[in-house]
């Protein structure tokens, strides 16, 4: 465990240390078969401030846009008791992970008023350009195309708080999809130096080697969809998980070691006692000290 990181716990178990605000945050498992389930994951570069030089899934925190109305929706699949949210935080995290999605790969998980998903076009890039060079311009890029937000297009997963010890904290949802038929994900952020299509397996198999470094939320979420075969079968399991806010949190054990939990955020309840202790800062990623 670096220093800094045990200082912290030390410091936060004793009242000198006060946890930072948590902001919303969306991620979203983007699913595909190609002979076998595989799942999208980026590698944040090594400049940015919070975990760099880690493999992620497409996201990021919610901005002010996403919780202003100004856009179509349509079904009734939002269950904002499942996302720990009232519903006008739940449609600024759908909202949110729409446009990030959109912004990184290029997918566009909005439906038409027939309830089928768009197809890339000539304008498809001037699109994505326009949305992540200002969020509040995916509004207008949806009502352009005739298109609404449908909730059903993005299922819970998993939910997961940064730990009270990191100088950025973050309430983050993970989400399911799939890549719709007529798009293609692909590297167009700026966000990532390396992008790739993995199977959990194999993913797990490089994170335990060394050669895929991730946050503990990404390889656990990588480990629960080991059983799956294909990404029907991850989106029919997905509505009826059990979903709670997880945080890892550090305690001192009788011994006078660090010890870390996964707690369920909403009532302090111990869900997992974790056997080792974290490699490194989830803010400070691959360059921890």
């Amino acid at each position: 465990m670096p220093s800094h990181v045990s200082e912290r716990v030390h410091a936060l178990l004793a009242g000198e240390w006060q946890p930072p605000p948590l902001r919303d945050a969306t991620t979203v498992v983007l699913l595909r078969d190609s002979g076998a389930l595989q799942t999208l994951l980026m590698r944040r570069v090594s400049t940015m401030a919070f975990a760099a030089g880690m493999y992620v899934f497409p996201g990021g925190r919610i901005d002010d846009a996403d919780l202003v109305s100004g856009m179509a929706w349509t079904g009734d699949a939002l269950d904002s008791a499942r996302m720990t949210a009232d519903e006008g935080l739940a449609r600024g995290l759908i909202v949110c992970a729409v446009r990030e999605l959109f912004e990184e790969t290029g997918v566009l998980l909005a439906v038409d008023a027939h309830g089928e998903l768009p197809r890339e076009d000539a304008l498809w890039e001037d699109d994505r350009a326009a949305v992540h060079a200002c969020s509040a311009a995916l509004p207008d890029v949806l009502a352009r195309r005739g298109l609404a937000l449908d909730p059903a297009l993005l299922t819970l997963w998993t939910h997961w708080v940064t730990p009270e010890i990191e100088s950025r904290r973050y309430d983050v949802r993970f989400f399911v999809a799939t890549v719709p038929s007529g798009q293609q994900a692909r590297d167009v952020s700026g966000e990532a130096d390396d992008v790739r299509w993995e199977t959990p397996s194999d993913a797990m198999v490089a994170y335990g080697e060394g050669r895929l470094p991730m946050l503990p939320p990404t390889a656990a979420t990588l480990m629960d969809l080991l059983p799956f075969a294909d990404a029907p079968s991850v989106l029919a399991a997905a509505s009826s998980r059990d979903v709670r806010p997880l945080m890892p949190r550090a305690r001192i054990d009788e011994s006078g070691d660090i010890r870390w939990d996964v707690i369920d955020v909403r009532n302090g309840s111990v869900v997992l006692a974790l056997d080792s202790e974290p490699a490194g800062s989830e803010v400070h990623g691959t360059g921890a000290a």
